[in-house]
């Protein structure tokens, strides 16, 4: 879920001509390219899904293209060519993640710094909305869940000293937790602001400390996540990943199973409890976490600040989504329910 503006990329058509051009001196001048368009699922902004005929006209390859945006400073995750080193350590760690055959933190190709990653089959899990190809009879969706809890944590085991050497600086969670602060200000109710704001200085009040640091997908949830015939095939989106508390990811998986951070008319569809998922995740090799409350809480902190943002762009037309209004019925819940988790994970 992206946080800040994306800005604008360069004319469709222009991009399309460079796009040819650019796989044309790559792979020769017998490729063409086809079926370029944005990509639909996850409201992905910057976005495109195209495919490589050879000179036969016989498939080459189907990919997906990441645009920097542009006029907008490069850092975080508006610094898309950061994700080109990391998912190639990541692949060669055995996490499944797309292949990046072509990437470039410069402007001379495409008009801004680019990836383009190989298009792996399956389809992400929405789980506010499953696409009608998801099943739903709750053991089998309940399954789906469980390997997402399998899937982060090979995430978390990524030995990130080795694999991710230079690659980032842990961030401190001090600076986790100012980053949304700063995106909560454009919140543009005031019970949202001040709702926000009460749980954000609640949150700075209790910090952990010395929890597992290592790899941080930072929206790591089914929405992010290939599934082919109802199985976990890879995790896409990559732009909000940190070296950091891995708790951060724990806390967000935690809150997408809560019906508690949810407005009823915008819950996701999630048949599987708090502690089954934990479970399944330290089964599998995820690092034990403490005050796990907090961590969900910080996760409802970002996203009730992520919603406050993006409802906002969408309202004054800066980045048209209808889907920000469902999620602007959760915002107070989001923030209410924060609230309470930091009073357990005081109490506890």
């Amino acid at each position: 879920m992206s946080a800040h503006p994306r800005g604008v990329a360069v004319g469709f058509d222009p991009l399309l001509e460079r796009v040819r051009r650019f796989i044309q001196r790559e792979r020769g001048g017998g490729y063409a390219v086809a079926h370029f368009d944005v990509m639909e699922d996850g409201h992905a902004g910057l976005t495109y899904g195209f495919d490589l005929c050879d000179a036969k006209g016989e498939a080459a390859g189907r990919y997906v293209l990441k645009l920097a945006p542009a006029g907008v400073a490069r850092r975080g995750n508006t610094d898309v060519y950061r994700q080109a080193p990391l998912l190639r350590a990541l692949k060669g760690a055995g996490v499944p993640v797309p292949d990046v055959p072509w990437a470039s933190p410069d402007e001379e190709a495409l008009g801004v710094p680019f990836i383009i990653m190989e298009r792996l089959p399956g389809r992400v899990f929405m789980s506010w909305q499953p696409h009608e190809s998801f099943p739903r009879d709750p053991v089998r969706l309940r399954d789906i869940w469980l390997q997402a809890a399998n899937l982060l944590a090979k995430v978390h085991r990524v030995d990130w000293r080795r694999h991710l050497a230079g690659w980032e600086e842990p961030r401190p969670l001090s600076l986790e937790l100012d980053r949304w602060t700063t995106v909560l200000r454009h919140a543009q109710e005031p019970e949202w602001h001040i709702a926000g704001t009460s749980l954000g200085s609640a949150l700075a009040a209790c910090m952990p400390d010395g929890d597992p640091v290592g790899l941080v997908h930072g929206d790591f949830q089914p929405g992010n996540i290939l599934y082919e015939n109802e199985r976990a095939n890879a995790v896409i989106d990559w732009e909000l990943a940190s070296i950091g508390a891995q708790g951060l990811d724990v806390g967000w998986l935690l809150m997408m199973l809560d019906p508690l951070a949810w407005h009823p008319d915008w819950r996701p569809v999630a048949p599987v409890g708090k502690e089954e998922l934990l479970a399944a995740y330290r089964r599998a090799g995820g690092p034990d976490e403490a005050r796990l409350e907090w961590y969900q809480a910080l996760a409802q902190y970002r996203l009730g600040s992520i919603a406050c943002l993006n409802v906002k762009l969408h309202r004054t037309g800066k980045r048209t989504d209808p889907i920000w209004e469902r999620f602007a019925l959760s915002i107070p819940s989001l923030f209410a329910r924060g609230l309470d988790l930091v009073t357990l994970a005081n109490s506890s």
